[in-house]
């Protein structure tokens, strides 16, 4: 039988505006937070957590692996595996969805899911 996927906790930032005062926080900062805040909320420790997955679309000059610096600067342990979405206006659900389904297939108990994103350092189009 599939285990049960449930949501313990939920945070979130504000996404910014386009080079407004969020313009010199990185997006990864504003995703560490919220993942701390979250596991705070939950009373879950770092070291109980089998996976961060955070959809993140607008990724230029953030560096390599997105979600791995969120999780690192959140304090997670180096051993918490990470994975980071890229699908336009879809990736915070994508996350969501695959960590449902790492839950329920036993491939994980305890997933960090959602998206960052900061609107006030996204690049002139």
């Amino acid at each position: 039988m599939a285990a049960e996927s449930v949501i313990v906790s939920i945070a979130r930032t504000s996404i910014g505006s386009f080079q407004g005062s969020l313009s010199t926080v990185p997006t990864v900062k504003l995703g560490a937070v919220v993942i701390k805040s979250a596991l705070e909320r939950a009373g879950i420790e770092g070291n109980e957590v089998d996976e961060v997955i955070m959809g993140n679309v607008l990724s230029a000059g953030e560096g390599q692996a997105p979600a791995r610096q969120a999780a690192i600067y959140a304090g997670l342990p180096k051993s918490v595996e990470c994975m980071t979405i890229n699908k336009v206006c879809g990736s915070g659900l994508k996350a969501v969805m695959l960590a449902d389904q790492a839950i329920r297939c036993g491939d994980a108990e305890v997933v960090i899911a959602g998206g960052m994103e900061n609107m006030s350092l996204s690049p002139y189009y």
